[in-house]
């Protein structure tokens, strides 16, 4: 057993119960919504993240990790707000999520021009790991990046670098947002295996957005725990796809390496509020509704759900 810190206080580990890896509360762009704040009432937001959350909590969820970091609207004091009033584990990140460039706030800060300085987002990750993030006193239990199709450019690489750093300091496992059509996972690697990072540390999120059972084998292979993190984002890959994919690797005995989530929010403000019928089944409730059902229908076993919900979120954020 270990401590794992969230945002309503440290709990054992042996508390975390079923546990979704990858959802977040809220997506925003602050910056926007301070200036522009026509679609965001924050008693309504919070009221209704409340809501949401305690509707999971009803259907069997007991944790969610919360991967929100920079780059995505994290503010912490919210987060503690609504955990103090639902009975769901909020366990959160820290990290810098781009797809391309660091904020600019790096820019010019750090390994830059060819000068071998500290990075200050490693020193940051490391506060926000052993102190706590701001003056909020909670702290982050993972870490968390992003590589899409864009690739490895440089900027990607310096942040992943940071996390890496950080996580071989401190311990906290990693979650990396991927892009499994390209394949950037082996990517992640390359980088991750130089600098010393054991793989099963790792999450590879987003693996489920792709049928390429052989691709995803050799990443579990390498020790990766594959997220399978997008039930309901069919627009990416279908129900039948995501589900069908899992079974594989569970009969190909990957099973250990599998977690499960949705990677929704009870708001997300980069699309426009309509679009978001385009994709009924983007929900924290799909999982329970559709998804296990039909895992039992394919032959899932209670058993390997229980190992999928519980002890491979546990080990994982264990670290």
């Amino acid at each position: 057993m270990a401590e794992i810190p969230t945002a309503g206080g440290t709990i054992d580990s042996g508390a975390l119960g079923r546990t979704l890896i990858h959802e977040h509360v809220f997506v925003i762009s602050p910056e926007v919504l301070q200036n522009y704040p026509e679609e965001w009432d924050e008693q309504t937001r919070v009221r209704d993240a409340i809501d949401k959350l305690s509707a999971l909590k009803a259907a069997g969820i007991d944790t969610i990790f919360d991967p929100t970091v920079i780059g995505l609207g994290r503010y912490i004091p919210r987060i503690v707000e609504i955990a103090q009033q639902t009975e769901i584990n909020i366990v959160v990140a820290t990290g810098v999520y781009t797809y391309d460039s660091v904020p600019k706030f790096f820019r010019l800060r750090g390994p830059i021009l060819g000068m071998d300085l500290p990075d200050p987002m490693a020193d940051m990750f490391i506060r926000d790991i052993t102190q706590g993030i701001a003056d909020t006193g909670i702290r982050a239990a993972f870490l968390k990046c992003a590589i899409d199709e864009e690739g490895m450019t440089n900027d990607v690489e310096r942040i992943l670098r940071a996390v890496a750093k950080a996580h071989l300091e401190t311990g906290a496992p990693v979650m990396v947002h991927t892009h499994p059509g390209t394949k950037r996972g082996l990517e992640v690697h390359k980088v991750l295996a130089g600098m010393g990072v054991d793989p099963t540390k790792v999450c590879l999120a987003h693996s489920g957005d792709t049928g390429d059972v052989d691709h995803l084998s050799e990443l579990a292979d390498l020790g990766y725990f594959l997220g399978m993190d997008r039930f309901g984002v069919d627009v990416y890959a279908p129900f039948e796809t995501r589900v069908d994919t899992v079974v594989k690797l569970i009969e190909r005995g990957y099973l250990a390496q599998i977690g499960l989530a949705h990677d929704a929010s009870c708001y997300l403000d980069w699309v426009e509020q309509s679009m978001l019928a385009m994709t009924p089944n983007w929900n924290y409730l799909h999982i329970s509704n559709d998804v296990l059902p039909e895992f039992r229908n394919r032959g899932v076993t209670e058993e390997q759900i229980d190992t999928m919900l519980l002890a491979n979120p546990k080990r994982w954020i264990e670290g």
